[in-house]
Protein backbone atom coordinates (compact mmCIF):
# COMPACT_ATOMS: atom_id res chain seq x y z
CA UNK A 1 0.00 0.00 0.00
CA UNK A 2 1.42 3.70 -1.34
CA UNK A 3 0.49 6.58 1.51
CA UNK A 4 0.72 10.01 0.56
CA UNK A 5 1.81 12.09 3.06
CA UNK A 6 0.74 15.62 3.76
CA UNK A 7 3.88 17.09 2.04
CA UNK A 8 2.78 15.84 -1.34
CA UNK A 9 5.74 12.89 -1.13
CA UNK A 10 4.66 9.56 -2.76
CA UNK A 11 7.02 6.81 -1.38
CA UNK A 12 6.95 3.45 -3.52
CA UNK A 13 5.72 1.37 -0.85
CA UNK A 14 8.71 -1.48 -0.92
CA UNK A 15 11.28 1.57 -0.31
CA UNK A 16 9.41 2.42 3.12
CA UNK A 17 8.97 -1.19 3.79
CA UNK A 18 13.12 -1.27 3.32
CA UNK A 19 13.92 1.42 5.59
CA UNK A 20 11.45 0.67 8.67
CA UNK A 21 13.15 -2.99 8.28
CA UNK A 22 16.62 -1.43 8.31
CA UNK A 23 15.51 0.55 11.29
CA UNK A 24 14.09 -2.26 13.19
CA UNK A 25 16.88 -4.24 13.19
CA UNK A 26 19.37 -1.46 13.93
CA UNK A 27 16.69 0.17 17.06
CA UNK A 28 17.83 0.58 20.41
CA UNK A 29 16.39 -2.61 22.53
CA UNK A 30 14.21 -2.21 25.31
CA UNK A 31 15.47 -2.97 28.34
CA UNK A 32 17.64 -5.67 26.02
CA UNK A 33 14.54 -7.61 25.44
CA UNK A 34 14.12 -6.79 22.19
CA UNK A 35 11.05 -4.59 23.18
CA UNK A 36 10.01 -1.47 21.55
CA UNK A 37 8.74 1.12 23.71
CA UNK A 38 5.35 1.47 21.97
CA UNK A 39 4.98 -2.12 22.47
CA UNK A 40 5.93 -2.05 26.04
CA UNK A 41 3.26 0.78 26.40
CA UNK A 42 0.59 -1.12 24.44
CA UNK A 43 1.07 -4.15 26.40
CA UNK A 44 0.69 -2.25 29.43
CA UNK A 45 -2.71 -0.63 28.44
CA UNK A 46 -3.82 -4.73 27.42
CA UNK A 47 -3.06 -5.17 31.11
CA UNK A 48 -5.12 -2.29 32.76
CA UNK A 49 -7.97 -3.40 30.24
CA UNK A 50 -7.98 -6.82 31.17
CA UNK A 51 -7.85 -6.08 34.94
CA UNK A 52 -10.25 -3.63 34.86
CA UNK A 53 -7.68 -0.85 35.87
CA UNK A 54 -7.92 1.72 33.27
CA UNK A 55 -9.20 1.89 29.43
CA UNK A 56 -6.47 3.32 27.39
CA UNK A 57 -6.10 2.64 23.34
CA UNK A 58 -3.78 3.44 20.90
CA UNK A 59 -5.47 6.45 18.94
CA UNK A 60 -5.85 5.18 14.96
CA UNK A 61 -4.43 7.47 12.42
CA UNK A 62 -7.34 8.46 9.88
CA UNK A 63 -6.50 7.91 6.58
CA UNK A 64 -8.09 8.20 2.96
CA UNK A 65 -8.27 5.45 1.04
CA UNK A 66 -8.11 6.37 -2.97
CA UNK A 67 -7.12 2.56 -4.44
CA UNK A 68 -8.11 -0.30 -3.90
CA UNK A 69 -7.51 -3.60 -5.68
CA UNK A 70 -9.58 -6.73 -5.60
CA UNK A 71 -7.44 -9.95 -6.13
CA UNK A 72 -10.58 -11.96 -5.89
CA UNK A 73 -13.82 -11.59 -4.31
CA UNK A 74 -13.76 -12.85 -0.91
CA UNK A 75 -10.02 -10.20 -0.58
CA UNK A 76 -9.20 -6.77 -0.56
CA UNK A 77 -5.92 -5.00 -0.93
CA UNK A 78 -5.13 -1.35 -0.06
CA UNK A 79 -3.13 -0.24 -2.96
CA UNK A 80 -3.11 3.78 -2.43
CA UNK A 81 -4.01 6.20 0.31
CA UNK A 82 -3.75 9.67 2.27
CA UNK A 83 -3.43 10.60 5.92
CA UNK A 84 -6.34 12.66 6.40
CA UNK A 85 -5.18 15.08 8.67
CA UNK A 86 -2.43 15.34 11.08
CA UNK A 87 -3.07 12.99 14.30
CA UNK A 88 -2.64 14.86 17.66
CA UNK A 89 -1.30 12.71 20.21
CA UNK A 90 -0.42 8.91 20.31
CA UNK A 91 -3.10 7.26 23.10
CA UNK A 92 -6.11 8.28 25.14
CA UNK A 93 -8.73 7.00 27.15
CA UNK A 94 -9.96 7.45 30.57
CA UNK A 95 -8.80 6.46 34.58
CA UNK A 96 -11.01 6.75 38.18
CA UNK A 97 -13.12 9.29 36.16
CA UNK A 98 -10.68 11.31 34.29
CA UNK A 99 -9.77 12.01 30.92
CA UNK A 100 -6.34 10.60 29.70
CA UNK A 101 -4.31 11.49 27.32
CA UNK A 102 -0.82 11.20 26.44
CA UNK A 103 2.23 10.91 24.03
CA UNK A 104 4.71 8.35 23.59
CA UNK A 105 8.23 9.19 22.57
CA UNK A 106 11.60 8.09 22.71
CA UNK A 107 15.09 9.60 22.16
CA UNK A 108 18.56 8.10 21.90
CA UNK A 109 19.83 11.13 23.65
CA UNK A 110 21.73 11.04 27.25
CA UNK A 111 21.47 14.45 28.32
CA UNK A 112 18.35 16.43 27.04
CA UNK A 113 14.83 15.03 25.15
CA UNK A 114 14.65 17.67 21.85
CA UNK A 115 11.54 19.59 21.58
CA UNK A 116 11.58 19.43 17.62
CA UNK A 117 10.26 15.75 18.65
CA UNK A 118 6.64 17.31 19.00
CA UNK A 119 4.17 19.38 16.61
CA UNK A 120 2.94 22.15 17.22
CA UNK A 121 -0.67 20.82 16.66
CA UNK A 122 0.35 18.45 19.28
CA UNK A 123 0.89 21.44 21.42
CA UNK A 124 -2.86 22.41 20.92
CA UNK A 125 -4.10 19.84 21.53
CA UNK A 126 -2.62 19.59 24.95
CA UNK A 127 -3.69 22.79 25.54
CA UNK A 128 -7.47 22.00 24.40
CA UNK A 129 -7.18 19.29 26.76
CA UNK A 130 -5.69 20.99 29.91
CA UNK A 131 -8.78 23.25 29.27
CA UNK A 132 -11.61 20.75 29.81
CA UNK A 133 -9.70 19.25 33.00
CA UNK A 134 -8.51 15.80 30.79
CA UNK A 135 -5.00 14.74 32.24
CA UNK A 136 -2.50 15.23 29.41
CA UNK A 137 1.08 13.96 29.59
CA UNK A 138 3.89 12.40 27.66
CA UNK A 139 5.88 9.36 28.29
CA UNK A 140 9.59 9.58 27.55
CA UNK A 141 11.51 6.60 26.93
CA UNK A 142 16.07 7.51 26.79
CA UNK A 143 16.99 4.14 25.11
CA UNK A 144 20.27 4.97 25.78
CA UNK A 145 19.99 5.20 29.78
CA UNK A 146 16.76 2.69 29.89
CA UNK A 147 14.86 5.57 32.14
CA UNK A 148 11.50 6.39 31.59
CA UNK A 149 9.94 9.72 32.72
CA UNK A 150 6.21 10.80 32.85
CA UNK A 151 6.18 14.55 32.18
CA UNK A 152 2.79 16.79 32.96
CA UNK A 153 2.18 18.65 29.72
CA UNK A 154 1.81 22.02 31.05
CA UNK A 155 5.42 21.97 31.28
CA UNK A 156 6.11 20.67 27.82
CA UNK A 157 4.05 23.37 26.42
CA UNK A 158 5.74 25.79 28.84
CA UNK A 159 9.37 24.73 26.91
CA UNK A 160 7.86 24.89 23.85
CA UNK A 161 6.34 28.18 24.26
CA UNK A 162 9.80 29.45 25.19
CA UNK A 163 11.87 27.67 22.46
CA UNK A 164 12.25 30.60 20.25
CA UNK A 165 14.34 32.42 22.85
CA UNK A 166 15.83 29.60 24.37
CA UNK A 167 17.59 26.40 24.29
CA UNK A 168 15.17 23.88 21.97
CA UNK A 169 15.33 21.17 24.44
CA UNK A 170 14.28 19.81 28.24
CA UNK A 171 17.66 18.52 29.90
CA UNK A 172 17.90 15.22 31.73
CA UNK A 173 18.37 17.17 35.06
CA UNK A 174 15.10 19.34 34.19
CA UNK A 175 13.46 16.16 33.23
CA UNK A 176 14.12 14.54 36.53
CA UNK A 177 13.12 17.89 38.30
CA UNK A 178 9.82 17.91 37.22
CA UNK A 179 9.03 14.22 35.77
CA UNK A 180 7.62 11.47 37.73
CA UNK A 181 10.44 8.78 36.88
CA UNK A 182 9.09 5.30 36.12
CA UNK A 183 10.48 1.84 37.01
CA UNK A 184 10.40 -0.37 33.87
CA UNK A 185 8.96 -3.64 35.17
CA UNK A 186 7.12 -6.64 33.75
CA UNK A 187 3.74 -6.85 34.24
CA UNK A 188 3.26 -4.14 33.61
CA UNK A 189 6.19 -3.14 31.29
CA UNK A 190 5.64 0.43 31.96
CA UNK A 191 3.51 0.63 34.95
CA UNK A 192 2.60 4.29 34.01
CA UNK A 193 -1.03 4.30 36.11
CA UNK A 194 1.33 4.01 39.20
CA UNK A 195 2.90 7.52 37.62
CA UNK A 196 -0.69 9.17 36.68
CA UNK A 197 -1.85 8.11 40.46
CA UNK A 198 0.93 10.67 41.96
CA UNK A 199 0.27 13.34 39.29
CA UNK A 200 -3.95 13.00 40.23
CA UNK A 201 -2.88 13.28 43.72
CA UNK A 202 -0.18 16.57 43.24
CA UNK A 203 -3.03 18.17 41.01
CA UNK A 204 -5.75 17.36 43.48
CA UNK A 205 -3.74 18.82 46.59
CA UNK A 206 -2.90 22.67 44.11
CA UNK A 207 -6.65 22.56 43.60
CA UNK A 208 -7.89 22.69 47.64
CA UNK A 209 -4.56 24.77 48.90
CA UNK A 210 -6.03 28.02 49.50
Amino acid sequence: MAIKYPNGHLPLYNEVRKKQLKKATTRTTFSNRGMRFEEAINQSNDYYLNRNIAVIHKKPTPIQIVKVDYPKRSAAVIKEAYFKEASTTDYNGVYRGYYLDFEAKETKNKTSFPLKNLHEHQINHMRQCIEHKGICFILLWFSSLNRCFLIDSPFIIEAWEKQATEKKSLTLNQIEEIGIEITVGIAPRIPFIEAVNQLIELKEKKKYVK
